[in-house]
């Protein structure tokens, strides 16, 4: 009992009985959408709104990959502006979200499958600020990333985030921040202001993507690798994918299960997002 101490801790004002915290999956997309008003970004200033103001937001970004497994831990974490042949203003922006060192340590105790390090050097990366800026401007929610351990296999991330579901309960909006369909080296570029323009695959993927994730059909997803061409051309490298197994395993069977930003960009890349409860 001692070990989780910094849990108790930290949610000693918090009720057992509350209702649980929402968990999103969210397509981020482009940078840009960090500063532009688009119907993806007022979505997420929507959710913002609607959802009960957390106390704390934990993201598992598709742009914080290590070997293995960490969490912010500093007071302050800086805005990381991890892109690059964008405009002056998106460099410019600065989302000075509060950390929780208590609720980092916390969380990496409640990891018991692998030991979690306590990082002071990362911060918010593109994954995080572009959306959580839209969610909560006034930058006064602690906001934490938890990263991806690119070392290992699907199963091992579906299994490591089953155990932060207790979070829920204490008052932490956890987000997947990545893209289920995402291939840059395929994007039509002179389609990317044509709405919703998708390639016959990616529009496949998108389709079956949502129709797993609505069956809560785990084994599907974690075995992506499965579900044929279409697949491989909608992931040819997970890091975008995975925090969709971080989201999904933190459903419970109560969960209504609804999607949102469902349109392709670009032909390779969807933005399609998910809110489970």
């Amino acid at each position: 009992m001692a070990s989780l101490h910094p849990f108790y801790n930290w949610t000693k004002s918090l009720n057992e009985e509350d209702e649980k915290h929402p968990v999103l999956f969210i397509g981020h997309g482009s940078p840009m959408n960090g500063i532009e008003d688009n119907e993806f970004s007022q979505t997420w200033a929507k959710f913002g709104k609607e959802i009960p103001k957390p106390k704390a937001v934990l993201v598992i970004s598709a742009h914080w990959l290590t070997r293995g497994t960490h969490i912010t831990a500093m007071p302050n974490p800086k805005t990381i502006h991890d892109f690059g042949g964008f405009p002056q203003q998106l460099f410019d922006v600065q989302y000075p979200a509060p950390g929780s060192p208590d609720l980092a340590e916390a969380t990496s105790k409640l990891i018991t499958s692998t030991d979690v390090g306590l990082d002071h050097d990362w911060g918010l990366d593109h994954g995080t600020w572009t959306v959580v800026r839209h969610m909560y401007p006034n930058a006064d929610i602690p906001v934490l990333q938890l990263s991806i351990d690119y070392s290992k296999p699907p199963q091992y991330h579906f299994e490591l985030a089953k155990q932060l579901k207790d979070l829920r309960k204490k008052g932490v909006l956890i987000i997947g921040s990545g893209n289920m369909v995402h291939n840059l080296r395929m994007i039509a570029w002179d389609k990317m202001q044509e709405a919703n323009y998708g390639f016959d695959w990616a529009i496949e993927m998108n389709s079956i993507f949502k129709e797993k994730i609505g069956n809560s059909d785990f084994k599907a997803l974690i075995d992506y690798e499965k579900l044929g061409a279409g697949a491989k051309l909608a992931i040819p490298t997970p890091d975008h994918y995975y925090p969709l197994l971080y989201a999904m395993a933190l459903q419970d069977s109560e969960d209504d299960i609804s999607f949102f930003n469902d349109k392709m960009v670009g032909g390779s890349l969807n933005m399609t997002s998910v809110k489970w409860g």
